[in-house]
């Protein structure tokens, strides 16, 4: 255990005593430190350096930065009554009110560094490199809100987007027309034990699911593949319970051509309008849609977001 001794000796010192308070309130690098305190490097660093080896203070690297902190009430159980005499004390230290007025302001820079910098980024935040930001990410985040439903991923691919929302559904029921896809999308869910996961092959326009069974159809880039993209519409509605919704995301119309034979594309996108209409005479309501992403390289493609309920 620190020595109660030592501390009492270690605090009898007004620098020491000046570090405590201001560690007390807020964990400081060395170099705030010194602008507060106005005392050398060097200086300081032995001083710190006995605070830590009584217990008394903790410390952490951050880069080329090491703060220094107050110890827990666990760490130093035998601190909390001389941090109640030293508060009593902080009379006897001329000091000690101008250092908690710098700390004030210096802890107002390090606020408006932080606004500056997303001040600068405003108007920019979502067209360049952020650490840490990625769709993926977000996705990940909006799932935790998802409630336990039974999903039905329509032209589900490979799956990536079926195993995702597979770590939060009740059930998934990933449809495929391609043999190789079903065969791929079902290993990969084997792979990763989702169990929850189960794949089909079968046509957008005559799905392997029985009426009313699913409580979400998604057609995420898949509809434009559809021969008749009103009787895949149908279908969804067909498999959804009363309550259910569609969603179906998708590209806005566009000119280029080559997708036809680049991507096998049969439709080149849908406006929104065409989407309404589709939606509407299925029977959906409550029938919203909306460009949700522009790519800024050409040819430009739009995703359009299209989404109604069962009544």
């Amino acid at each position: 255990m620190p020595s109660i001794l030592k501390s009492l000796r270690l605090l009898a010192d007004s620098t020491r005593a000046r570090i405590v308070l201001l560690l007390e309130k807020e964990e400081l690098s060395v170099t705030e430190l010194q602008e507060i305190l106005g005392i050398g490097q060097s200086t300081l660093s032995t001083q710190l350096a006995q605070l830590k080896q009584a217990g008394i203070v903790g410390d952490r690297r951050a880069g080329k930065n090491i703060f220094y902190r107050l110890n827990t009430a666990d760490d130093r159980p035998f601190f909390a009554p001389l941090a109640a005499v030293l508060k009593q004390a902080v009379a006897e230290i001329p000091e000690a009110a101008d250092d908690q007025e710098a700390l004030r302001l210096l802890l107002v820079r390090r606020r408006d560094k932080m606004r500056a910098y997303f001040d600068e980024l405003a108007g920019k935040f979502g067209r360049q490199y952020v650490p840490g930001r990625s769709w993926k990410g977000l996705a990940e985040m909006l799932l935790t809100l998802l409630p336990p439903l039974v999903i039905a991923d329509l032209g589900a691919g490979e799956g990536t987007l079926a195993l995702m929302l597979a770590r939060r559904a009740q059930k998934v029921i990933a449809v495929d027309s391609s043999e190789k896809m079903v065969e791929f999308g079902a290993g990969a869910a084997r792979r990763q034990k989702a169990r929850n996961l189960e794949y089909r092959r079968g046509d957008l326009e005559a799905l392997p699911i029985a009426g009313e069974a699913v409580d979400l159809a998604l057609l995420s880039q898949s509809l434009h593949h559809a021969q008749h993209p009103d009787r895949a519409v149908a279908e969804a509605w067909r498999i959804l319970r009363p309550g259910g919704r569609i969603l179906v995301l998708d590209l806005v119309k566009h000119p280029f051509e080559e997708a036809r034979e680049m991507y096998a594309d049969l439709w080149l996108g849908f406006t929104e309008v065409e989407l309404q209409r589709l939606l509407r005479k299925a029977g959906f309501r409550r029938v919203e849609t909306s460009v949700v992403h522009r790519e800024t390289e050409a040819p430009h493609f739009e995703t359009v977001l299209a989404t109604g309920i069962r009544p």
